[in-house]
């Protein structure tokens, strides 16, 4: 593939505005390449007639949805923030309860499946927070008060068999033995979701 088709996906799958510096990273090339292949992923979108527009500030470049396009997507936005969860996202929201501090990969290591959609979801919510966690040097994901409100606790520790859920022995066992990850992550949803 070529480096402005790797951009077009990271910019697709991201959050968050992606810092030149960083695309060079994860490309291992210089940052004058990023630049150009930008500009080609920019020349694709930023027509008047598509739905989505790559928009760049100074060094940071971030995939959007068409300004005109705002009233549909705040409608489905909304039907989304207001709908029932799905079993997925019940599934990483349980996971970053019970271990959070995570990390994104940790998530996707427990799940064995890409989260970006899910987290994005979650975050929107506001059943979730990313935070920077500097001994790591990554952003992790937590649950935010609104989610604890929601259940009625006041601190994650009050969840069901927390201490033995969060334990870092668990945690290397799922991490080990996919079958029986997913087992325990059912088995932790269907705890959770009698609680929601």
């Amino acid at each position: 593939m070529n480096l402005a088709s790797k951009i077009e996906s990271l910019l697709f799958i991201a959050a968050k505005p992606l810092s030149f510096k960083k695309l060079a990273e994860l490309m291992n090339c210089e940052i004058e390449e990023i630049k150009e292949a930008v500009e080609q992923v920019k020349s694709k979108y930023n027509l008047e007639d598509f739905g989505i527009k790559v928009l760049q500030e100074g060094n940071e470049v971030q995939m959007s949805t068409h300004p005109e396009n705002s009233n549909i997507i705040k409608d489905y936005l909304k039907d989304e923030m207001t709908g029932e969860l799905t079993r997925p996202s019940l599934e990483a929201l349980t996971i970053i309860a019970y271990r959070g501090p995570i990390t994104k990969l940790e998530l996707e290591q427990i799940r064995g499946v890409n989260c970006s959609l899910i987290l994005r979801n979650l975050l929107l919510r506001g059943l979730i927070k990313e935070e920077m966690d500097e001994a790591r040097a990554q952003n992790v994901f937590s649950v935010t008060f609104d989610f604890l409100r929601f259940l009625g606790i006041t601190e994650t520790k009050k969840l069901p068999d927390y201490e033995k859920l969060h334990s870092h022995d668990l945690l290397e066992r799922l991490l080990t033995d996919l079958q029986e990850e997913k087992t325990n992550a059912e088995a932790v949803i269907a705890e959770v979701e009698v609680e929601l």
